[in-house]
């Protein structure tokens, strides 16, 4: 079974590409850094990991999500060598995107969301403007 949970901060806005023909898929990529719990003295404090998601989860993140905005996500990873132009064998993971969710309040993370802005109502929870929740992934 290939299944992972990160809780992280995205490093950058998300690119978000289209595939070609009649039905354009979106396409989101972006860099999420994950604190390590534990750690020795001169390693580092974070690991990056590279993530892709597709379809409504990528319109989602091109909607939603920040740099520096917290998320939880649930996903696999993905082997993506090969062999650079110099002949040399390049390793790298990625990580496919299966679900995401916001990981802290819209308080807590500032006010770097922009487009259409959920509003708070208060009691914690965010009010979706008008015609959004069919956008939602998780619906």
């Amino acid at each position: 079974m290939n299944k992972l949970w990160l809780s992280g901060r995205l490093t950058r806005d998300p690119e978000v590409r289209y595939s070609q023909g009649a039905s354009q898929t979106a396409v989101a990529r972006f860099s999420l850094a994950v604190n390590r719990k534990y750690k020795r003295e001169g390693e580092p404090e974070a690991d990056f990991f590279n993530c892709t998601a597709f379809g409504k989860i990528a319109e989602f993140a091109e909607k939603y999500l920040r740099q520096g905005i917290k998320v939880d996500l649930v996903g696999r990873i993905q082997n993506d060598n090969y062999t650079n132009k110099n002949g040399e064998k390049v390793y790298s993971v990625q990580v496919l995107i299966e679900e995401i969710e916001f990981a802290e309040s819209k308080k807590a993370a500032g006010d770097g969301v922009s487009g259409n802005k959920p509003v708070s109502s208060g009691d914690g929870f965010m009010t979706l403007p008008e015609g959004e929740e069919d956008n939602l992934p998780f619906n």
